[in-house]
């Protein structure tokens, strides 16, 4: 069985990123997917740890922009190139991993907008770069395809209906179906509404998604939403989005040596 888990962690400052990773070297998933990593010493700090504990890392800086990363305990076997081609490149972390079914995983993060045409055009071209970049993937890997991460989408029949989405974001989810892209949380939970970021107005939106390919699918076992990290009483939260978290019968054919990225090598070296 092989699990992975996305969560969004707010461009995190350094002492929220070690709040973080504390709490994800508690989970059993063997892959993290990362959204909203920053520029800012929190992300790397907690990419540094990572790396330093032995997990395998991709993760293309983007200074000025957020991004985000990709965390396994399975290697890497390649990344594939075909995500390098989207419109913000940092904002895609992607790597065939040595599994079998062998999977291709890619950690997405969708920019946010406001009004302005500068960002709606930014986002617009974005989304129809990455659709691009999907089915440009060579039949092994799009048989394989798991893309997880922040959509910052909702989709057409959300509960409750929320006013100011335009088509082309809509378009994001309904041209990944089109595709054959399967929303995990939907396969596992017909019908469920799940919220994973909740507005100023007490309104909840579904951000953040994983979808499998039509080839996977049967081999979802589970989809959970953790809310733990958006709803802990200590404040700053961890982070203002919920987990999500699945599982797949499928198979790491190895395993890295990781040790505790909780422990600060550079501190113990004197």
């Amino acid at each position: 069985m092989l699990s992975l888990l996305t969560i969004n962690i707010g461009a995190a400052a350094e002492s929220r990123a070690d709040r973080i990773l504390s709490w994800l070297a508690t989970r059993p998933e063997q892959v993290f997917l990362l959204t909203e990593t920053s520029s800012g010493r929190g992300t790397a700090r907690l990419l540094n740890r990572f790396r330093r504990a032995g997990y395998a890392l991709v993760h293309t800086p983007a200074p000025g922009d957020r991004g985000a990363a990709l965390v396994s305990k399975i290697p890497v076997v390649q990344e594939p190139a075909a995500f390098a081609k989207v419109s913000l490149p940092g904002r895609v972390a992607a790597a065939v991993l040595d599994t079998r079914p062998r999977l291709c995983v890619a950690s997405v993060y969708v920019p946010s907008r406001d009004r302005s045409a500068a960002k709606t055009d930014r986002k617009q071209q974005f989304i129809a770069t990455l659709l691009q970049a999907v089915e440009s993937l060579p039949v092994e890997h799009r048989d394989g395809l798991v893309l997880g991460g922040d959509y910052n989408v909702i989709g057409r029949n959300h509960r409750p209906t929320h006013t100011g989405f335009l088509p082309f974001e809509y378009a994001l989810l309904d041209s990944l179906r089109a595709s054959g892209m399967v929303d995990a949380h939907e396969h596992c939970h017909p019908g469920d509404q799940p919220h994973s970021w909740i507005g100023r107005t007490g309104d909840g939106y579904r951000y953040d998604y994983f979808h499998v390919s039509q080839a996977l699918a049967d081999l979802l076992t589970s989809s959970t939403y953790l809310h733990e990290t958006r709803e802990e009483t200590r404040w700053p939260r961890l982070t203002d989005h919920a987990a999500v978290t699945i599982s797949l019968r499928a198979d790491a054919m190895a395993l890295l040596e990781t040790g505790d990225p909780t422990i600060d090598d550079e501190a113990t070296l004197f």
